[in-house]
This record gives structure tokens, sequence and C-alpha cells, in this order.
């Protein structure tokens, strides 16, 4: 096998309302506009589609889950098994009351964040400074400018991996920096999100504060993933880089961005395996400059060209 047969995968899925698509270039998807096809990209109807989905699918075919690709590598080599993709079933933005709003999983969370200016609601200001959804900021507890999914979540929901749904208190998610113990294999598909109310001319002014600053220090308008690597306990991983020489580093066609060091670039001909390469060696100069282990934020996911059987 020297490709992904998105075609001989078909055959073996069962009938969903939703969307199949054999052999999707995830180069289409991904912010960094780089990584191979997915053997078959699936968009479920709704929460009742992706459920039945999942508990009908056999046993020992691969599933993967993305968002928007804000916050993704895809390999050169595609993904293996089912990509999951959430659409406009998982696209919900309702008031529950004065304070509580119930967002999809596939709400882009700065959408979330002007739906709350519009309603007067404060403390949810801090989405607008988050590039993907709902959905990706429960599974890795996004946060940015002082605040976290974990401080207005209330509920989940998710569909784990045998097609049960699940509703569960953020308390039992045990979220952490960047971290969410919810099982590997739960997809989540909607969130009860709680402010406070608020002053809306203040909450507008902080959200253009956020908007100016990080149109101001990031490379919002390159093709990037947004933040590479973890801060590390009590260091911030832009400093450790930028004092370990790798401010505008190039690999291939991917850079480490002049402007924020704690952002890969593709430049316009990068391929995974230069943005990954070029990661690597950035861990690998901030270990010997200073002792400290960076830790990949940006999810990696699939296989290197090449890299299937055969």
């Amino acid at each position: 096998m020297t490709k992904l047969d998105g075609q001989a995968l078909l055959a073996r899925l069962p009938d969903v309302r939703g969307r199949y698509e054999a052999e999707k270039p995830m180069r289409e998807i991904t912010w960094f506009r780089v990584g191979g096809p997915a053997q078959v990209l699936f968009v479920p109807a709704d929460e009742a589609d992706l459920a039945h989905f999942l508990k009908e699918l056999e046993a020992d075919i691969p599933v993967t889950v993305i968002g928007v690709g804000s916050n993704l590598l895809v390999r050169d080599g595609g993904i293996p098994g089912v990509v999951i993709r959430l659409g406009r079933g998982f696209g919900q933005l309702e008031l529950v009351d004065d304070v509580t709003i119930r967002a999809g999983a596939m709400v882009p969370d700065m959408k979330v964040a002007r739906f709350a200016l519009e309603h007067g609601i404060e403390g949810l200001t801090f989405l607008r400074g988050i590039p993907g959804t709902i959905g990706g900021a429960l599974r890795m507890n996004a946060g940015a400018h002082g605040g976290e999914i974990k401080d207005v979540l209330m509920q989940a929901r998710a569909v784990d991996r045998q097609g049960e749904i699940h509703a569960v208190d953020a308390g039992a998610l045990g979220m952490g920096y960047r971290h969410c113990d919810a099982p590997e294999d739960w997809i989540f598909t909607s969130a009860l999100l709680r402010g406070r109310p608020g002053d809306s001319e203040r909450i507008a002014r902080e959200m253009e504060e956020i908007t100016q600053a990080r149109e101001a220090a990031q490379p919002v308008r390159k093709r990037t993933g947004g933040s590479t690597f973890k801060n590390p306990p009590g260091a911030r991983a832009w400093e450790l880089i930028d004092a370990a020489g790798m401010r505008g580093v190039r690999v291939g066609g991917a850079r480490v961005s002049p402007r924020h060091c704690n952002f890969l670039i593709n430049e316009g001909a990068a391929t995974a395996a230069d943005i990954e390469a070029l990661g690597e060696l950035v861990r690998a100069r901030v270990r010997e400059t200073s002792g400290v282990e960076l830790k990949w934020e940006i999810r990696r996911l699939g296989v290197m060209k090449g890299g299937l059987d055969g």
C-alpha cells in the first residue's frame, strides 16, 4: 500500500445522514495549509448522527477528530482511517439565561466572545484571543489573556467511541493548564458557558484591546498554527526560544516568526515535514541553552510521507 485508499474504507462505513469524502486533502483545511489527505473525512449531520456512526463503526478503524485546523499539523502522508470534522449541526449559539450561553463545539471562540458582548455578559472576553473552536478549547482547556475555558465552563456534552452520549459538569473534567482529563475517545459536541453581568461598553473596550494586542504581537495574517509550544512552569516559551537564537530561523519553507518566536509559519512552500523539523530544532536548541524541554501545544497527526507500508 503506497497511499491511503479512501474508496476501500468507504465500503466499510455505516450509513449516515452526514457526508463522507474519500482522500480529502487536509492542506485545504489546516491553517498551515500543509498535510496529506484524510483517508475518509466524515462531517456528521448532528450529535445523533455522530453517535450512530461511532456505535456502528468497526472497532479496528481509527478515528481522528479535528476542528477548524487552527492548532493542527497534519503530516505529509495523511491520516489513516476516518477524520471527523464537525459541521453546521454543531454550530448552535444561544442564550440560556442572562449570563449563560450554550455553544456548539464547532462555534469559533471569537464568535462566542462577540455573542457575549452583544448580551452584556462579562468573563468571556478572553475567547477573542483564541484562534479555534469551542470543541478544541474544551479538549485542551484553551486560554488567553488571563482566562481559560475551565473558568467559565459549567457543563460539556460529548460522544464516546461506543456512541454513548455524556453530559458532565466542569469539575469532572480535571482541567489544568492546557490539559483536560476527559477520555481521549470523547468527542465534545457542545458546552454551557457562564459569565456574569457586565457593562457592554467596558467589554467592547477589553475586546478591542485584545484584538490590537494580538495583531501587534502575533503573525495573525500568516499561515501558522498558533502558539507552537506550551509555556513551561515559571517561564515563557517565546523568551526561551528567543534566548536560544531561534528567532527567524528557517528549515525549508518553514520559519520561526520574527514577530513572535513561539509561532512557526509556512512562508508559502513549506511541507509538514519542514514545519515539524523546525519545531524539533527549536526544542533541541532550547534544551541545549536552558535545559528546558519544551512540549508541543500544536497537535501533530498522521504519518510521514512514505510512512505507509510498502
